[in-house]
């Protein structure tokens, strides 16, 4: 049997866009299959006790930019640390996520793609049009899939999974638990890939 590796991350998380290419290539490396669950990440914050960004400290706020860059050059991206479109709103990203799992497909090229067009080419993922474009770079059908996103069904999933998120004691995004075991940011990949072996 498959080991499962569940994905909680938001398509506005820094983090995750510095970790999600990092991620897909340990699940192809041990046979691992991604469970992809986007939350409502202020939630799990408010859960967790996290401070919103903007309410941190300065010396918090500038350690986290250092941080992304630092983290930028060691994975090997590109990345703009101050992007024009943040914050926006994730959520219909993380909408056309759950609803690509609906249609039975994997959903990690299109995470990674809504998370480049943040963090690395200054598009905002709030706007339809930039999400319709992704969706059709990747070949699938994507008036079918704005459309399932906007549902009442996506948006139970949505709300599911932050639930499950809180009730796992999620810290924050990225997170990737392995049977039951939270590995909390993308600097925790390499023990979850040492879990994994």
């Amino acid at each position: 049997m498959r080991q499962q590796i569940d994905y909680y991350f938001t398509s506005i998380s820094p983090f995750a866009y510095l970790g999600h290419r990092a991620l897909l290539r340990i699940a192809q490396e041990y046979g691992a299959e991604i469970r992809y669950k986007p939350v409502k990440l202020s939630q799990v914050f408010t859960a967790a006790a996290v401070v919103p960004l903007a309410q941190r400290p300065v010396c918090r706020q500038q350690y986290r930019l250092l941080e992304i860059g630092r983290w930028a050059k060691k994975r090997g991206l590109p990345v703009n640390q101050q992007p024009a479109h943040f914050p926006t709103d994730p959520s219909l990203a993380d909408r056309c996520a759950v609803a690509i799992q609906q249609q039975g497909r994997d959903a990690g090229d299109f995470i990674g793609r809504v998370l480049a067009a943040c963090w690395a080419e200054e598009k905002n993922i709030a706007d339809e049009a930039v999400i319709r474009q992704i969706l059709g770079d990747l070949d699938l059908d994507a008036l079918t899939l704005l459309e399932q996103a906007k549902t009442e069904a996506v948006e139970t999933i949505y709300a599911a999974n932050t639930t499950a998120a809180i009730e796992q004691g999620v810290l924050g995004a990225p997170a990737y638990l392995l049977n039951g075991e939270q590995f909390w940011g993308q600097d925790r990949l390499e023990l979850l890939a040492d879990a994994l072996r």
